[in-house]
């Protein structure tokens, strides 16, 4: 097992990429700390880990908040004394552009999807140096291009992948890497969601599938295994790095053809 008796924080854990991850982990012999802002979905993760045989507690977590994510902090200590790996994975998106968006709207996703990476980071830092740890963030192909009706949303990873590389610089030296992971489509909420406010969407599913040079969209579990080697030694010096999972997204056929 690549990461037995390793500690894991995964924030956005309920579900998604988030839910497959804390799986892959637990079933790599990490002790995983699922966080999420629904506890119910947090709980299900837990339970289909314990199925497995795997070590997980639950904790109700709004990345957003530094109360909330310093009682995650807390609870996780707690729970397994110790913290080897951070997950920044919850993300929120609002498919508009910025004249349609409202102020709320745009404050809660840079709140949720970039200031959820700041605090959670900030907060468990200190942890992580003492173990030499590392910080995985969730960022996206849309950190490096642009799609219609995700202004905010594309910010948001811009801006993570900006403050992966800032991080790795400023405590490599304390032993702590971080990187981030850029997935294209993946077959879970987000998508879901984008896909449903589409007029037709069943064609914006073909369409975004023509995307990719595999011509179809990825599954949480092919990101997930992605963030485990970035947690193992087997990434032992990689750092500040924007790791691409997209299936060669922006590769494929264009929207017309």
């Amino acid at each position: 097992m690549k990461l037995r008796d390793r500690v894991v924080v995964i924030t956005g854990a309920g579900s998604g990429i988030g839910r497959a991850s804390a799986m892959a982990f637990a079933n790599e012999g990490a002790r995983v700390a699922v966080a999420d802002i629904r506890v119910a979905a947090a709980l299900e993760t837990v339970r289909h880990i314990g199925e497995a045989e795997g070590i997980a507690c639950a904790v109700e977590a709004d990345v957003s908040s530094a109360d909330s994510v310093q009682q995650l902090v807390d609870q996780t200590i707690r729970a397994f004394s110790r913290v080897d790996v951070l997950l920044n994975n919850a993300a929120i998106q609002v498919n508009k552009s910025v004249e349609d968006t409202t102020v709320e709207e745009w404050n809660r996703e840079i709140g949720v999807n970039l200031g959820g990476v700041f605090l959670c980071s900030k907060f468990f830092l200190p942890h992580l140096k003492k173990t030499k740890g590392c910080i995985i963030n969730m960022a996206s192909v849309n950190g490096f291009f642009v799609e219609p009706t995700c202004a905010g949303y594309c910010a948001t990873k811009g801006g993570i992948i900006a403050l992966t590389k800032a991080m790795a610089i400023d405590h490599g030296k304390e032993g702590v890497r971080v990187n981030c992971i850029c997935p294209g489509y993946i077959d879970t909420g987000l998508a879901w969601e984008y896909f449903e406010m589409q007029p037709n969407p069943a064609a914006a599913r073909e369409v975004a599938s023509k995307l990719h040079a595999l011509w179809r969209i990825g599954r949480p579990e092919e990101v997930s295994r992605v963030a485990v080697f970035l947690a193992s030694d087997d990434a032992s010096f990689m750092t500040g790095a924007a790791v691409v999972v997209s299936g060669g997204f922006g590769s494929g056929l264009p929207p017309s053809a």
